[in-house]
C-alpha cells in the first residue's frame, strides 16, 4: 500500500499551505497580543510598587508625628479628678460620715477650678493651692477645724491627704 501523491491535486496543496500560513500568522498575532498584555501588567505592577512605597513613606512620617504628639501630650496632661482624704478625724471624735463627706466636697468645690487645667500649670501653683486649703475653716459639729496638707500627688487625678486640727476659739 502506498501513500497517494498530492502534487496532482492543487486544492489539497492550497489547503495545506493556507493552514501553514494561517498557523504562522496566528502564532505571530498571539505573541504580539501576549507581549502587549504582559507589558501592561508590568507597567501596572511598577505603578503599584511605587504607590506602595509612597504609602510606606507616608505611614512612617505619620507614625513619627504621632509619636512626637504623644510625647508632647505627656507633658500636657490635664487634671480630670480630685480626691481628698482627711486622715485624723477620729482623733476629734467625729464619727459622722456625712460630716466628713460634706467637708471633702467643700474642699473639692474650692479646688474645682483645677479641672481641665494642664498638669504643669497646676503643679507650678501648688503653694497657692496649699494656702487655699490651709486657709479654709471647716465647721463640723459646732467646732471649727483647720486643715493641713500632709501629702499630695499630682497626675490626672490629684490625691490630697489632709490632717485636721481643732482651732482655738
Amino acid at each position: 500500500m502506498r501513500v497517494p501523491s498530492l502534487y496532482n491535486k492543487p486544492k489539497v496543496r492550497w489547503l495545506l499551505s493556507g493552514a501553514a500560513i494561517g498557523f504562522c500568522i496566528s502564532w505571530l498575532l498571539f505573541l504580539y497580543m501576549f507581549g502587549a498584555m504582559q507589558e501592561r501588567q508590568a507597567v501596572l505592577l511598577e505603578k503599584q510598587k511605587n504607590h506602595m512605597n509612597n504609602l510606606k513613606v507616608q505611614l512612617s512620617i505619620w507614625q513619627e508625628e504621632y509619636q512626637e504628639l504623644n510625647k508632647k501630650n505627656l507633658h500636657k496632661l490635664t487634671v480630670q479628678d480630685i480626691e481628698v482624704d482627711i486622715m485624723n478625724y477620729k482623733k476629734y471624735g467625729i464619727d459622722d460620715a456625712q460630716s466628713i463627706f460634706s467637708a471633702k466636697e467643700q474642699i473639692k468645690e474650692d479646688l474645682s477650678v483645677l479641672y481641665a487645667k494642664d498638669l504643669e500649670t497646676v503643679y507650678s501653683h501648688k503653694e497657692l493651692i496649699r494656702q487655699t486649703i490651709e486657709n479654709k475653716t471647716l465647721k463640723i459639729n459646732k467646732r471649727n477645724y483647720s486643715l493641713h496638707v500632709k501629702e499630695w500627688y499630682f497626675y490626672t487625678t490629684i490625691h490630697i491627704q489632709l490632717e485636721m486640727e481643732l482651732e482655738d476659739s
